[in-house]
């Protein structure tokens, strides 16, 4: 049983500046609730100790019993002594971080933020590096921002795993494709880390003619040695919009040229499998759809440890159709609607809706690859597909009764495209219900087909969304970006 106690301070200092952290709400039926927290109130510390960020807090949280103290709105202070076994105590801070986002201080020749068009809401424009970042969110890091305080705690309280931007074990070009004369030193904290053993995940954007070629041979030879606390590495190509004036010239990768990128890997993968039974290098899914390729088998990635970078998402979607269409026959009804979707992913959707087609003769369905004027023809992929884009090759085509879109092209948790365009003026504009698809295989076969969906369980939800080959970088969702 829970054992709380507590005890009011009777003294009032209305004047008294207010530290530590205002709560947003409290989660009904919850520890907080029967201690009669309300939003409005402000934690001040735990233990005695003032609580710097997130990670403080959930680290003093997690305790067998713990006193906290909390300024009412009323200005009256509470002790609240409670014995609560590492349970979660239902509260939600003003600030998700519980402290100020860390911005950026590189100057990265691939950094997606560098190539957004002038005028767009202002959170578009924000360059986080922040390693908290990286484990409630899986943003990738460069280090160049972390002191030997922030190594020190990740190490105390043994967070994991931490996505790391490498770009390049080469201390000397790291500097320059970052554009901080740190950014070489920094890479000796990956040391600290698997000295530690804390798991990591890596990231290498490639950009042509720069980190590639010998050099991302000498990188893939050096991450290795990290094995197995560095978990996994994704190579993905740089994405480069239109809006690149002033900036780094880098080139997009070639067919062939993308060949030779995945030959490199795949004798990699060999290699380390034989010797450590991890295939650990992976290239991105779009560099297999680049090089003309089939995708490589389940079993090479690993359990999908680089969804969230595009590696894995349509081997993982191909098996999840199939799983989903198993036992699976017509139902007689008949429908015509439509899905869009990036230039880049099209191809295989395509494959997708001919299984259904196959099964379900009834259903007629237009696939349309939506060509990315916003940003520029060469990014393909569909996180990156605005609503005026849509609006414009859309109006006058066929669409049936409802016009199917996926998840990541919208803002993160709303109906909202990156060009500010919402969910409803697309049905408004195109005169056709406008459906949201979910992450997996078996949310496009339900969608398609009309099917209800039972609410699955919260680890049916995985790290990534239908379609969203984001060139290796976030598509910016608010007050988050990472390099």
């Amino acid at each position: 049983m829970m054992k709380k106690e507590f005890r009011r301070k009777k003294e009032k200092n209305a004047m008294k500046k207010i530290k530590g952290h205002r709560i947003s709400a409290v989660e009904p039926g919850s520890i907080a609730e029967e201690l009669e927290l309300e939003p409005g109130d402000v934690l001040l510390t735990i233990n005695g100790n003032e609580i710097e960020d997130i990670f403080d807090y959930e680290y003093w949280v997690d305790s067998e019993a713990l006193t906290m103290t909390v300024r009412k709105q009323d200005g009256e202070e509470w002790e609240l002594e409670i014995e609560n076994g590492g349970e979660d105590l239902g509260l939600t801070f003003e600030n998700g971080l519980m402290s100020d986002y860390k911005t950026c201080c590189n100057k990265c020749i691939f950094c997606f933020i560098d190539q957004m068009p002038p005028g767009m809401r202002e959170t578009l424009y924000f360059k986080d590096d922040d390693s908290r970042l990286s484990f409630l969110q899986g943003n990738y890091i460069t280090l160049t921002n972390m002191k030997d305080r922030d190594i020190e705690r990740i190490i105390k309280f043994h967070l994991a795993p931490i996505n790391i931007s490498v770009q390049t074990t080469n201390p000397e070009l790291r500097c320059r494709m970052l554009h901080n004369r740190f950014a070489g030193e920094a890479l000796k904290k990956i040391d600290r880390l698997y000295e530690a053993g804390i798991p990591m995940n890596g990231q290498v954007v490639l950009c042509k003619g720069v980190n590639d070629g010998a050099e991302l041979e000498r990188t893939i030879r050096d991450l290795s040695a990290y094995l197995p606390h560095m978990e996994s590495v994704s190579v993905v190509p740089v994405g480069l919009s239109k809006y690149r004036d002033g900036l780094y010239p880098l080139e997009p990768f070639d067919s062939r040229e993308a060949g030779e990128v995945i030959d490199l890997i795949e004798a990699w993968q060999k290699r380390l499998y034989e010797e450590h039974g991890l295939h650990f290098i992976h290239a991105s899914d779009e560099l297999y759809m680049l090089a003309g390729r089939e995708m490589p088998e389940e079993e090479r990635y690993d359990g999908y440890l680089q969804l969230e970078n595009g590696v894995g998402m349509i081997r993982l979607m191909t098996e999840e159709v199939g799983a989903a269409l198993e036992g699976l026959s017509d139902d007689g009804r008949k429908e015509e609607l439509s899905i869009a979707t990036g230039v880049l992913p099209a191809g295989y959707l395509e494959r997708y809706l001919d299984q259904i087609r196959e099964r379900f003769p009834g259903r007629t369905v237009h696939l349309y690859p939506i060509v990315n004027h916003f940003f520029g023809e060469s990014i393909t992929v569909a996180g990156l597909v605005t609503g005026q884009d849509l609006i414009a090759q859309l109006k006058g085509k066929p669409l049936g009764s409802r016009l199917l879109l996926p998840e990541c092209m919208f803002r993160s948790g709303e109906e909202v495209f990156l060009d500010d365009v919402t969910r409803e003026e697309v049905q408004n504009a195109l005169q056709v219900p406008v459906n949201i698809v979910k992450s997996s295989g078996q949310d496009f076969v339900n969608a398609v087909l009309g099917l209800e969906r039972e609410e699955p369980d919260r680890a049916d939800y995985e790290a990534y969304e239908l379609n969203e080959l984001y060139d290796g970088e976030d598509p910016i969702e608010e007050e988050k970006q990472y390099e």
